[in-house]
Parts: structure tokens; sequence; C-alpha cells
């Protein structure tokens, strides 16, 4: 019984560290933009703290999963129309967000816990990111679901007992 909780088979079978890590910026950056929005219709400027330290963590979890990505992207083991019009397109979206993260980032450091001059453009901007974020994420889940390109198990997956 103890074998099977120091046991990862699911991991055991990845082709890359990316899928461990590219959940942290989704929940982060999508928490922060959520919070960010509540705190300004709200008025509450300890839930726009809350927002900001969400949103550092999204920006530097967004590191890792793009630093992942981007060594994954070579290695991945998809057909190259999947790699053109699914992989490339996943590439710059989250490239878009992440910098758009950034740059969030650096403003509300600059102001925080949120900008009060350019406030409505930092919301729109924080939903802007969170729309390429989502659409990103959907063409990386194409790409796993779709063509499995996250593990090396053969299709159809056959189970034992």
């Amino acid at each position: 019984m103890l074998r099977h909780l120091f046991d990862f088979p699911g991991a055991a079978v990845l082709q890359n560290l990316h899928p461990l890590v590219v959940h942290f910026p989704l929940a982060f950056l999508l928490g922060a933009t959520a919070l960010y929005l509540a705190a300004a219709l709200a008025r509450r400027e300890n839930w726009a703290w809350v927002a900001l330290w969400m949103l550092a963590l999204g920006a530097l979890s967004a590191t890792a999963a793009i630093r992942t990505g981007l060594a994954a992207g070579t290695s991945v083991m998809v057909a190259p129309a999947v790699r053109a019009r699914i992989l490339l397109q996943h590439e710059h979206l989250m490239l878009t967000a992440w910098g758009l993260s950034l740059g969030l980032l650096g403003w509300a450091i600059l102001a925080p816990p949120m900008p009060r001059r350019g406030a409505l453009a930092f919301l729109a901007l924080l939903l802007l990111m969170a729309g390429v974020l989502v659409k990103g994420a959907d063409y990386g889940a194409w790409m796993v679901f779709g063509y499995n390109a996250g593990g090396s198990l053969p299709q159809p997956i056959e189970f034992s007992s």
C-alpha cells in the first residue's frame, strides 16, 4: 500500500515537465483577474492586495511554464501539421499572455495594489490577458487530448489489472 504512495505512473510517461507546471499560471492569473475585478467593483483594497500577489505568482509560474514549454516544443512528438497549426498558435498566445502578465505586474507594482490612474485600462488589459491565456490553453488542450502531445503511451491505451 505504501509503495503506491510514492509511485507516479502518470509522471513516468511524460515527455517533459511542461504539463506539471502549466496549471499554476492558469489558476493564479485567472484568479488575479477575477479578484482584481471584484476588488474594483466592491472597492475593497485588501482584495486588490491579494490579487497583486496572485498576479505576481502567476507571472512567476508563467515564466516556468514558458521555459518548460519552449524546451518541450522541439521534442513533442506530433505531426508537422499539428505543430504548424496548433503548437505554434499555442506558443504565440502563451508568450503574449506571459508578456501581458509581466507588464501588468510591473504596472501594479508601481502603483500598488492596483493603479488608480488608468484603472479601467488596467482591468481591460487583465481581461485581454485572461482571454489570450484561455485561448492559448485551449490550443494546448487540443494538442494533448486530440493528438496525445503530452505522453508517450500508445493509442488506444490498454489497461491491465
